[in-house]
């Protein structure tokens, strides 16, 4: 009797979680589409995860994408905005127009086998360290969900699939804001790889790249050093000055430089130097005085060295506008899907990564916490969806895709997105950004809700990208 009783309260709970999770027709719809493309959508991103292409040179990648998108029946725009592997996706017609972001890029030297230990699959080679193999395939998921749930008759209105290369730099956004991938669009919906999954209310840093070039004469450095003037003394007192001006800087200030060329033998005075310095702060308003500082102490180190200077703008970010609005509405589906499930190999993947990274082994964080509160210094990185975010109203997600902790931007992140872990992650999310597309099409009065908040956020400031003029630096060394 005792068994009976156990086993009617089990199904009574069970009954009763189902009841409190209702999911809608369309929305288990949308998660059917996601199951159905499953494999494809995993062999795609791992195509691109072997592949590992860098900022601007991503062809293969990018290709894979478009040629899914075109065989599921988008039309596709190829090379938008002057940029070869930049392109718009787009099925249906009319309002709304809700946008979907891809990402496909990777990082230089990182490049690492499917394991949890460090070992390069090519020794030098890229590696997909921020995840976007998943990022760019699990948005094209969750769009082709959408394009079929609209092909049945279900929903109407636009959906388009951005494949934004060059995040990681340059950040082609920056060209395709510019030549007007947003004018029409309502809403944009995007997510990132993470180690925890959440509604992303959170902004992010403001952002200005710029290169330091310093020219000299050169001269033996022996026999004749009084004919030279030397380059790398006015790096070394430019990264000085900069050292120096640290304690002058409010905390939320970030400046970072890379020499990238300081001279080439010991026995000759350098008459050329080039530096790549990033400054970044909370907001761009607190960011641009910053940067005005630091390009006149370029001025103020070629004076010191008696060399020629130039300052050179590569590009610029804005911090994410956060939208709370939007954030609300994927909370809620994030809870109707619930946490990722690992096996207890999975598991013990991310442990040993945790192991090897010197960090707590203590797995995997799936968990859907509540929504945060956005803070007003959030910390943590840059990207170029910020000035997506100053153009459209715009809905970020996080999902998890790496063990809790996991240094980002390293072999270990590359290890997860080319096995089960970084699949899990990028299948739920495009679960969850389908399902948060099928309540904006299905609520005219949310998408005007959302708009109404970006709105209200961006006032009456008039957005400008912050890059150089002409072209894209396709091919740059920059």
């Amino acid at each position: 009797m005792k068994h009976y009783l156990v086993l009617f309260l089990l199904v009574s709970f069970g009954m009763s979680c189902l009841a409190q999770k209702k999911v809608s027709a369309n929305k288990k719809a949308v998660i059917a589409s996601v199951n159905k493309h499953e494999a494809k959508l995993k062999e795609i991103s791992d195509a691109i995860w072997a592949n590992a292409e860098i900022a601007f040179q991503e062809t293969e990648s990018s290709e894979l994408l478009a040629n899914y998108a075109e065989a599921n029946g988008f039309t596709v725009e190829r090379g938008y905005a002057d940029i070869p592997t930049a392109f718009i996706a787009t099925y249906g017609s009319g309002d709304p127009v809700i946008s979907i972001l891809g990402e496909f890029d990777a990082l230089p030297g990182i490049s690492q086998k499917a394991q949890p230990t460090k070992d390069p699959l090519e020794e030098g080679a890229a590696g997909h360290g921020c995840g976007h193999n998943l990022f760019g395939t699990g948005s094209l998921g969750a769009a082709i969900a959408i394009k079929e749930l609209m092909e049945a008759g279900k929903i109407e209105g636009t959906v388009k699939f951005l494949g934004t290369p060059a995040e990681e730099k340059f950040f082609g956004k920056l060209w395709m804001a510019e030549a007007g991938a947003w004018d029409d669009v309502d809403v944009n919906i995007s997510w990132h790889p993470s180690a925890a999954t959440k509604a992303d209310v959170q902004s992010s840093l403001a952002l200005v790249d710029f290169i330091v070039e310093f020219e000299g004469q050169a001269a033996h450095a022996a026999s004749d050093p009084w004919n030279g003037r030397s380059a790398s003394d006015a790096l070394e007192l430019y990264t000085t000055g900069i050292n120096y001006y640290r304690e002058h800087i409010r905390p939320t200030v970030r400046i970072h430089y890379h020499i990238q060329d300081g001279g080439q033998v010991v026995n000759v005075v350098p008459d050329y130097s080039r530096l790549w310095v990033r400054v970044r702060n909370s907001d761009r308003e607190g960011m641009m005085p910053v940067y005005e500082q630091v390009k006149k102490m370029a001025e103020g180190a070629a004076i010191m060295a008696n060399v020629d200077y130039k300052v050179s703008l590569v590009s610029g970010l804005h911090e994410v506008l956060v939208n709370r609005k939007g954030g609300a509405i994927m909370q809620k589906n994030l809870e109707l899907l619930g946490p990722i499930e690992y096996s207890a190999e999975e598991t013990a993947f991310g442990k040993k990564i945790q192991e090897v990274t010197g960090k707590p082994q203590v797995g995997m964080d799936s968990a859907i916490t509540p929504l945060e509160e956005t803070k007003e210094h959030p910390g943590g990185g840059s990207t170029d969806v910020g000035d997506v975010s100053w153009n459209v109203a715009n809905i970020n997600l996080g999902v998890t895709t790496a063990p809790k902790d996991t240094p980002w931007h390293s072999w270990a992140v590359v290890a997860c997105g080319g096995m089960s872990i970084g699949h899990k992650g990028m299948l739920y999310a495009s679960k969850a950004m389908a399902m948060t597309m099928v309540d904006l099409f299905e609520n005219p009065k949310m998408v005007e809700e959302v708009k109404a908040e970006y709105k209200e956020r961006k006032g009456d400031y008039k957005y400008k990208a912050m890059i150089p003029e002409g072209p894209p630096p396709i091919g740059s060394n920059n």
